[in-house]
């Protein structure tokens, strides 16, 4: 039986560090949702990638999400897929020490991807 978890918002995921790999589309939607041109977001809010194929967001200099703001993310509404499919497809082994998103088992295959679809905004999945 599946188990779908549902986040409550706890900003744990933002607040460790690491890499948000974004998307040009992504940077498109983050730039416009907080009224930026894309060339002064990308300068003020990215970084190269190590294997430099691409972009991800800059940390703060304590770890955290550029975009965290107290408890709430200033690009909720347009933010990384990244971030949109984090605990759901995927983890790391004990993210659940840090995490406080509330495991639900899902007794139904078709309601377990639903509640993903709805999670991530993805239109589909795909479930190992």
């Amino acid at each position: 039986m599946p188990t779908f978890y549902q986040c409550e918002r706890c900003t744990a995921c933002c607040r460790w560090p690491g890499q948000v790999r974004i998307t040009e589309a992504e940077i498109t939607a983050m730039a416009g949702h907080l009224k930026m041109d894309e060339t002064s977001f990308i300068e003020r809010f990215t970084r190269l990638r190590p294997d430099r194929k691409g972009l991800s967001l800059l940390d703060k200099e304590n770890g955290e999400c550029v975009f965290l703001d107290g408890t709430s993310c200033r690009v909720q509404a347009a933010k990384p897929q990244q971030c949109r499919d984090f605990p759901n497809l995927w983890r790391f082994p004990g993210f659940e020490s840090k995490c406080h998103a509330n495991p639900v088992e899902i007794q139904d295959e078709e309601e377990y991807r639903r509640q993903i679809m709805e999670a991530t905004g993805r239109q589909q999945i795909n479930l190992l």
